[in-house]
């Protein structure tokens, strides 16, 4: 059983390599890398059962190397978590790339790219140790670029170039702790790096490295004041790119947050988690106004992320099992609503005699197409944390959780903050559903297909009302992160 942890890094990864042969079929090629998809997903599914009910980390040691001479992979709750959520928006957004009307996904290097993408995403969230956690973010970060700089938005190549250079700023970092623990510690390896952190105690260079890790995750889940590039980014990216982009992948810095706080800088986790809170509650006003103002609705759902992030980023700084549970289920939410609301937009676009999502363009189109209308107005309710969706789970247990940790002011803030959300996604639904289109103006017959977005509603709808198992599976989670001596002694053994 060990090995269900490395399959779902290597079966996206040979399938990128089979369909850049496939490129001459494109049809061919977009169905393998679907199938592909799939049935990685499939696999990080059985990867999390085993090790939710075992209770126990599934650990491989690449090569028989024991851990930490060796590279590792370690499936835990939460990497068994992140990767069946980034999977599952994955296969979604490659469902709506099959479905698309883009040029772009008819170019032979799209779906091989898109598989690297996975590969990335998934082994940063399954390695064990800080270099290859690069590694995997490089090749994240390069297959992210040239998806986006292919892009049918005349602004892809400048939105790529941006994300290149912020994300070389944010391998800088990386490697600067990276080289600071190595040289503070003797070891890259997580489980040693938070053992060797309790007994050796705080190395000069351990502050310089931990605000190194901070300033690489802030850029990762775009958080303030690192946001700057991500709305130009999201906002040109391909939409099916663009979906998973905006959801999972800025899930990367959650990630990286959670494992600082819960393993690695244990005595600095109270500075850290101070920290997330400021940043959470700013980023919640801040992305919610500058999405109440913009003027195109793909880039109000990329500063929509930014302010749904800093609720995930409150949970976590609150550091009580609650919180992190409720930080953890609203990660895994906002994933499904927001993939979903992005490719609701894309398809809207789409049928825009223009292809844009510029409010000025598609004013008035939703009159056509009011079955999407209806999906996108359960999505906005999802992301406003209204019931019956997920976001209002969601935004229950975390305020819950705030309630518990006597955290009264932040809780205030953010509470206020939440109202803004349903103002902007209400005014974007009434711009395209409910007022007239312009004089002349008339939407095209077909679009990018509907059928991936309208299962993640349905999925949002469930977790709405059948919510109890991801509670469950969020809350073992976090107890999980919270002895992180059972993570070292299955990574180190005796």
């Amino acid at each position: 059983m060990d090995h269900l942890v490395i399959f779902p890094v290597i079966i996206p990864l040979a399938g990128a390599a089979v369909a850049l042969l496939l490129h001459r079929w494109p049809r061919l090629q977009g169905g393998w890398t679907l199938g592909t998809m799939v049935t990685s997903l499939l696999t990080s599914a059985a990867m999390l059962w085993q090790v939710w009910q075992t209770q126990t980390p599934i650990v491989l040691q690449l090569g028989g190397w024991p851990a930490p001479s060796g590279i590792s992979f370690v499936g835990d709750l939460l990497a068994g978590v992140m990767v069946f959520m980034s999977q599952l928006v994955i296969s979604m957004g490659m469902l709506y790339a099959l479905g698309a009307k883009d040029s772009v996904v008819t170019y032979p290097a799209f779906f091989p790219l898109f598989l690297t993408l996975a590969t990335g995403l998934t082994g940063a969230f399954l390695t064990a140790d800080l270099f290859n956690l690069f590694v995997f973010i490089e090749l994240l970060v390069i297959s992210g670029t040239v998806l986006t700089a292919a892009s049918d938005d005349k602004y892809g190549t400048e939105a790529a170039y941006k994300y290149f250079y912020i994300s070389l700023l944010a391998a800088f970092f990386l490697l600067l702790a990276v080289g600071s623990l190595y040289v503070s510690y003797g070891t890259l390896n997580m489980a040693d790096l938070a053992q060797r952190i309790a007994v050796d105690g705080e190395q000069p260079l351990l502050p310089f490295a931990a605000a190194f890790l901070m300033a690489t995750f802030m850029i990762k889940s775009a958080a303030f004041p690192f946001h700057f590039w991500q709305p130009d980014f999201h906002t040109a990216a391909p939409t099916p790119v663009h979906a998973v982009l905006s959801s999972v992948v800025v899930k990367l810095g959650v990630y990286g947050f959670l494992r600082m706080t819960t393993l690695l800088f244990l005595a600095q986790a109270e500075l850290i988690q101070t920290i997330l809170i400021v940043v959470g509650v700013i980023g919640v006003f801040y992305g919610g106004l500058g999405a109440t103002g913009t003027y195109d609705a793909k880039r109000m759902l990329a500063y929509s992320t930014m302010g749904q992030l800093g609720f995930i980023l409150v949970g976590i700084g609150w550091g009580t099992p609650l919180s992190i549970a409720a930080a953890i289920v609203f990660a895994f939410n906002h994933s499904l609503a927001k993939a979903a609301m992005l490719m609701l937009a894309g398809t809207v676009a789409s049928r825009a005699p223009i292809k844009s999502a510029a409010f000025t363009v598609v004013t008035g189109l939703g009159k056509e197409i009011p079955g999407i209308g209806v999906l996108f107005f359960l999505g906005s309710l999802a992301l406003a944390g209204i019931p019956p969706t997920n976001g209002f789970i969601s935004k229950l247990l975390l305020f819950r959780s705030g309630i518990d940790a006597a955290q009264f002011a932040s809780l205030a803030l953010i509470g206020v903050g939440s109202m803004v959300t349903l103002v902007y996604t209400m005014r974007a639904f009434r711009a395209i559903w409910w007022l007239a289109p312009p004089e002349g103006v008339k939407a095209k017959t077909t679009g990018d297909r509907v059928l991936a977005p309208a299962l993640l509603i349905g999925l949002v709808l469930v977790l709405g009302v059948w919510a109890e198992p991801l509670v469950q599976l969020a809350q073992d989670t976090s107890l999980s992160l919270l002895q992180p001596a059972e993570y070292v002694q299955a990574v180190l053994g005796n």
